[in-house]
């Protein structure tokens, strides 16, 4: 009972962002440095999908992902699952870009391929959709700000009602963990 509550008092910080949790936990650079290691050691299997997503990348024409994870890692675990196919453009934490909620990524990302929803588990995953006017959508968070809520990809079609044969483009989609 302890730990459950232990990790749910970490999540509720995470969801805000790693620094947010950071900065409350005090953890010193050693601490963070290995977190950073042991998230390296981890195998794609070790992060999988949530249920139901590959639904929904299905569906959509193209997506895109934004992430702060380096590039051989997100790749590695979508390479993994066989969802290369979905994705057509990807921006990772070693890109260059400034990190979220900074919209630099989400700009470049957008230029190249119309997006019309942002999907993201913490508010700093939709603010730079919201900054362009672009849809968004909050899973398994209630923070205000969002056009659309989601705790359960299988309600995706029931809830959130975009165009899905257009050309454009889903940011952001979620595979515990990591993307």
């Amino acid at each position: 009972m302890e730990e459950d509550k232990a990790e749910e008092e970490i999540l509720t910080y995470l969801k805000v962002s790693f620094t947010h949790a950071v900065k409350h936990f005090k953890l010193s650079e050693s601490q963070i440095r290995e977190i950073f290691r042991r998230e390296e050691r981890l195998l794609p299997e070790q992060t999988p999908p949530f249920p139901h997503v590959e639904n929904i990348l299905s569906a959509a024409n193209k997506s895109v992902i934004m992430t702060h994870k380096p590039r051989r890692e997100v790749e590695s675990i979508i390479k993994h699952y066989g969802w290369e196919r979905y994705f057509v453009d990807l921006v990772a934490g070693d890109d260059g870009f400034a990190r979220k909620p900074d919209p630099e990524s989400y700009l470049y990302l957008h230029k190249r391929n119309q997006i019309d929803l942002v999907i993201g588990d913490r508010e700093i995953d939709i603010i730079p959709g919201k900054l362009l006017g672009i849809k968004t959508c909050l899973f398994q968070n209630n923070t205000p700000g969002a056009d659309y809520y989601l705790w359960d990809y299988r309600d995706f079609f029931k809830n959130i009602h975009i165009l899905l044969n257009s050309n454009r483009s889903w940011l952001e989609f979620k595979m515990k963990g990591y993307l």
